[in-house]
């Protein structure tokens, strides 16, 4: 008799820090049952994630293309060594780069956009909208045909 046991989907939860990390963690209970890993810039945040897979890179911005492309090799390393089914972020960088990464590597990947921009995606969610399978805003009025989809204020 073979052994049927369901694997389990492997998530690689990623988020630059503050405010993009706060809403990540409250994700948590949605990945419960599967085996995931996470992706910060902020080495801090491991007590966080118990016995989770944890990863940091440098923290980079726009700004510092040298850094940038110092994230998007460590963010490379960690795509190829886990190998994620999904791939999900609360941005900012970091994110922008596994989920275009991620999807290369076959994932199915999620945005959802910061709580904290009311006005306007941000610049990182409006830049992967058209690389991720799904992209979410928490703000009614921003959620467009083609653009973000609005599923709640879920953070």
């Amino acid at each position: 008799m073979t052994d049927r046991r369901k694997k389990k989907v492997k998530v690689l939860a990623v988020a630059s820090g503050g405010g993009h990390w706060v809403q990540l963690r409250r994700l948590a209970p949605a990945f419960e049952g599967a085996d995931v890993a996470y992706l910060t810039v902020e080495p801090s945040y491991r007590p966080e994630v118990g016995d989770a897979r944890f990863y940091v890179v440098v923290d980079a911005t726009r700004w510092n293309k040298v850094k940038l492309l110092r994230m998007l090799a460590q963010i490379g390393i960690v795509v190829a060594r886990e190998r994620p089914d999904v791939v999900i972020s609360t941005g900012a960088a970091p994110g922008y780069f596994a989920i275009r990464l991620g999807k290369l590597a076959g994932a199915r990947t999620m945005w959802i956009d910061s709580i904290a921009n009311v006005e306007q995606l941000s610049l990182s969610g409006q830049k992967i909208m058209k690389h991720a399978d799904r992209c979410l805003t928490q703000w009614e009025h921003l959620a467009a045909e083609g653009g973000p989809e609005y599923a709640g204020a879920v953070l």
